[in-house]
């Protein structure tokens, strides 16, 4: 998923604040040789300067707080959704550092959005969010929704809007932003531009299918059901018959991504098995079993 796309159109949909940072705390030691492995990211990223990008993501993300509170369409801290939201992104925060270190210390941030829409996203730098319509339409477990966090996170670890950025600029859709970083610009203008085009960035079927492993190895070592991810792509297809969620053209099909959980479930169950205490022969009944 970029599932979820996560920038395309937020100033399409009302907002619900979920206040105050998540700050993680790095995790190398749990089975760091095991599980999923994925090739290293492509040095095509280090066109766009990160702390440019976060920032441009920052400001995009402040905004949208704005237009919320606006429309009176924050929510409390005692929200119920908000507090089962941020619990969840607790648990997976700890087991992000071996995909990318620099992100312990990002400032991690979870917001509601309050919207119909099956959607969700995760921002550079770390900022989290869900709209309640996915939430709400397909009546997702705790496992579901770590699935999905899982990989959303995994996109922003991954680094994948800045390597689609690098890239656009190379075919000269982002040549206005490469005169910036190379000195032409102002650094506002810069940051400006990066936001502009993380408004329309759509990640590719590669990015897709690597966030969902990721996403798939993050859950697992925080005590989340990697089997989860097939009842929540059986969920997915079938919301999507009738009315398609906006990510679904740029996302592998359900049946294909199932087909990929399912060829990786023996290098995640170990992980989940670990995580709540129990032997591998002893987990609990396999939610995707029907």
């Amino acid at each position: 998923m970029k599932f979820f796309a996560a920038f395309r159109r937020p100033h399409l949909v009302l907002l619900i604040l979920l206040a105050g940072p998540l700050i993680a705390t790095p995790s190398f030691a749990q089975n760091a040789s095991e599980g999923i492995t994925v090739d290293r990211p492509s040095r095509i990223k280090n066109l766009v300067p990160a702390e440019q990008l976060e920032r441009a993501a920052q400001q995009q993300f402040s905004q949208m707080k704005r237009q919320a509170s606006e429309k009176n369409a924050l929510a409390s801290d005692d929200h119920p959704q908000l507090i089962r939201l941020r619990e969840i992104a607790k648990r997976l925060l700890p087991h992000i550092g071996r995909w990318n270190a620099k992100a312990v210390r990002w400032q991690w941030e979870v917001q509601l959005f309050g919207s119909n829409a099956i959607n969700a996203f995760c921002m550079p730098g770390g900022k989290i969010g869900f709209y309640t319509g996915i939430l709400d339409r397909l009546k997702l477990n705790d496992d579901e929704v770590a699935m999905i966090m899982g990989h959303e996170m995994a996109h922003a670890l991954r680094e994948h809007s800045r390597e689609r950025l690098a890239k656009n600029q190379l075919t000269g859709i982002g040549a206005g932003v490469l005169s910036s970083v190379l000195g032409l610009g102002d650094v506002g203008r810069t940051v400006m531009d990066y936001g502009a085009q993380l408004t329309m960035l759509k990640f590719s079927r590669d990015d897709e299918s690597e966030a969902d492993l990721i996403g798939l190895d993050i859950a697992a070592r925080a005590g989340f059901d990697p089997r989860a991810g097939i009842t929540l792509w059986r969920k997915m297809s079938s919301a999507s018959k009738n009315n398609p969620p906006q990510w679904l053209s740029t996302h592998p099909s359900g049946s294909n991504r199932i087909t990929e959980i399912e060829r990786h479930l023996d290098q995640v169950l170990p992980l989940y098995a670990q995580a709540i205490g129990v032997r591998l022969d002893a987990l609990p009944p396999d939610p995707s079993v029907q």
